[in-house]
């Protein structure tokens, strides 16, 4: 065979062995490449109720398969939309994320059409001691004062979302485990309500006739109570409550049916005996055609 021939063989086989070592390499330790998206995203921290400009978004690339659902690819369809959750920098836009009606700015962004907000007071006594945060769910209870006959509790709201308390609209980071700001019970603040127009009623006439609580449920329990009847003073103590309650006549005002449920349960007091006078004796007189009768002590 031809020497020319030989090597020109040699140096062909030579060639691909490198090219397929190459190819094998490439696809095995060479970095893949993915088919990516542009999606909308946020240039800064941005609270709750932030209504966005221009120049609060950007396009970020994210590869196809992580594309989160409901993502806005658009950055014009997310101008003017105020948002419903606080967001991080860089953080991508999901619909969720965003109010539904455009042109709301600031915190009425978080209220949704058809739905109010509507303030109550609370303390820590009535606030669970200041746990209750911005988008916790809560039950509200009532409760009427009076006599032990007239007064009640009963549950009028539930599943309600806490849209702030006072001023604020996000969930306050603790520095630590176990640290809270020190407060004190008789300081009262407003805490706002994500209600229906007639929840919103319910609640203004409950907190001008009597006083409000808010019992803190979990976000995940959607459970109602089987029923919604008051609760009164005869599940404390049944017999003073029916005492309380026949002593308690229609039509009598508060003040005197006051006065008449402690009169039923106040101790009576045991009359002082009266002094026993000693007995006395009676002697007939007689002078001359006159009778007369004459009393005398012992």
């Amino acid at each position: 065979m031809d020497r020319r021939k030989v090597l020109t063989i040699f140096g062909a086989a030579w060639l691909s062995a490198i090219v397929l070592t190459w190819f094998l390499w490439s696809r095995t330790r060479a970095p893949q490449r993915e088919k990516t998206i542009s999606v909308a995203a946020v240039t800064r921290d941005l609270p709750a109720g932030t209504k966005l400009a221009r120049g609060d978004i950007k396009l970020v690339s994210i590869p196809e398969k992580d594309l989160p659902k409901s993502a806005m690819v658009d950055p014009q369809a997310v101008v003017g939309r105020a948002l419903m959750y606080p967001v991080n920098a860089n953080e991508t836009l999901t619909a969720h994320k965003l109010s539904s009606t455009t042109g709301a700015e600031g915190f009425p962004a978080l209220i949704e059409p058809g739905m109010r907000g509507i303030s109550v007071p609370i303390n820590d006594a009535s606030g669970v001691a200041g746990l209750i945060q911005p988008r916790a769910h809560v039950d509200v209870l009532y409760t009427r004062a009076g006599t032990m006959a007239e007064a009640l509790t009963t549950t009028i709201l539930e599943d309600v979302i806490v849209l702030s308390i006072g001023k604020t609209t996000e969930i306050q980071q603790s520095a630590g485990v176990g640290t809270q700001q020190p407060s004190s019970s008789s300081t009262t603040r407003a805490v706002t309500l994500l209600v229906t127009p007639d929840d919103a009623r319910k609640l203004e006439l409950a907190k001008n006739q009597g006083r409000l609580s808010l019992a803190l449920r979990n976000p995940l329990d959607r459970s109602r109570l089987d029923s919604k009847e008051a609760v009164t003073a005869e599940a404390i103590d049944p017999y003073l409550f029916t005492r309380a309650k026949r002593a308690l006549p229609v039509g009598v005002p508060a003040p005197s049916r006051d006065a008449a449920f402690l009169a039923q349960i106040a101790p009576r007091r045991k009359a002082a005996p009266k002094p026993v006078e000693p007995p006395k004796k009676v002697v007939d007189v007689y002078r001359g055609e006159k009778h007369v009768q004459e009393s005398f002590q012992e």
